[in-house]
């Protein structure tokens, strides 16, 4: 997302036949970015079966979490954020009081202007230490927003030969990994790439045509977080978490080119489903328990969202998700991150936040409640 920019995803199918894997990858999206085009969804999903609205017992070690990328930006445009009572106060202060223990910060190469770029992303981050919450550092490697639909080059990478791409990328993670760690902050979790459906850095990296090459930049970013953050835990990123065929192709695919990694992050945005967001998480554990049964790695829904204007059901999917991960099999389902809950007012057209319009959080947020 720019300026201008929100999020669609794509869905890939890959045990039906090429040319549907095809279509699928290139034609839909649950978010979709596209420069000066801001299309969010008229007609959203939503439940009418009633849920007891109970907020679950969480664990302690549960990972709530919240990707506030945009705060900067949207302070620098005049926008402040309020308790329910109507209180201001800092945003990360604010994320912490709601049950958030942790944020996820993206990160783009040379972007336009300061916003994502590696000095923005530091500084958000020492904010996040201050708060006492721990940071999901998820690297684009684009200068702009990539998704499902659309992985570019950064504009300097774009004519390099593969060995050089891979020099790149290995370049640009140690450089941002670093200036972290000299600023005394030290990621729990780095994603390597995002919503990498189809690989990422296309043509090189893209999965379909070469299923090697996108295994090898997975395993140049991971060696990198490696090298500075040895404990630091590697995440590959997947949209359409209820979405079994394309999870099992992509990940099949990785393992079987000798890819590393530490945990499968889904994204999970049901208003972009025809069945509604209870079928969208009951399909999503299975997924989940699929994963980890197929491949004994942790997994964490890493971007999940709906309609800031139907808070008391987009809570009840909350806590749903939540209590689903939970009970994901060998106690291998680690969390689950809101996408940019705090952006308010159509930010950038963006509308599956979790705040109202005078910038405070509805009751959606309760679902991170202790």
């Amino acid at each position: 997302m720019t300026l201008t920019f929100f999020k669609n995803y794509l869905k890939l199918i890959s045990s039906i036949s090429l040319i549907v894997l095809t279509v699928l990858f290139f034609t839909s999206c649950s978010k979709n970015i596209t420069p000066n085009n801001i299309n969010p969804p008229t007609t959203p999903v939503l439940s009418t079966t009633p849920i007891p609205s109970v907020t679950p017992n969480l664990p302690s070690n549960l990972v709530k979490g919240a990707d506030i990328s945009w705060v900067s930006e949207m302070e620098a445009s005049g926008l402040k954020f309020y308790t329910s009572s109507g209180q201001e106060t800092d945003c990360f202060t604010l994320m912490k009081s709601l049950g958030v223990n942790s944020i996820r910060l993206r990160v783009w190469v040379n972007p336009v202007g300061i916003w994502n770029g590696t000095n923005d992303v530091v500084a958000k981050a020492i904010r996040a230490k201050n708060a006492g919450l721990k940071l999901l550092i998820d690297f684009h490697y684009s200068d702009t927003w990539a998704d499902p639909g659309k992985q570019a080059k950064p504009a300097l990478w774009a004519n390099q030969d593969f060995a050089t791409l891979k020099n790149s990328l290995s370049n640009h993670t140690i450089n941002v990994l670093s200036k972290l760690k000299d600023a005394g902050v030290t990621p729990e979790w780095v994603q390597i790439g995002n919503e990498t459906n189809n690989g990422f850095l296309w043509p090189d990296g893209m999965a379909s045509t070469n299923m090697s090459n996108f295994s090898q930049l997975i395993n140049a970013g991971y060696d990198c977080v490696k090298s500075v953050f040895p404990l630091s835990k590697v995440i590959v990123h997947i949209s359409n978490g209820w979405d079994n065929n394309l999870f099992r192709w992509i990940f099949d695919g990785l393992k079987n080119n000798g890819a590393k990694w530490d945990i499968i992050g889904m994204s999970l945005y049901p208003t972009y489903t025809a069945s509604g967001w209870q079928n969208a998480n009951t399909q999503c554990l299975q997924n989940m328990n699929d994963m980890v049964s197929r491949y004994g790695k942790e997994v964490m829904i890493v971007e999940v969202g709906m309609p800031w204007d139907s808070q008391a059901d987009t809570k009840l999917f909350l806590q749903d998700i939540i209590t689903k991960v939970k009970s994901v099999s060998d106690n291998k389902g680690i969390g689950v991150f809101y996408w940019e809950p705090q952006a308010y007012n159509n930010w950038k057209g963006y509308t599956l936040g979790a705040f109202d319009n005078t910038g405070k959080p509805t009751i959606a947020m309760d679902a991170f409640a202790n």
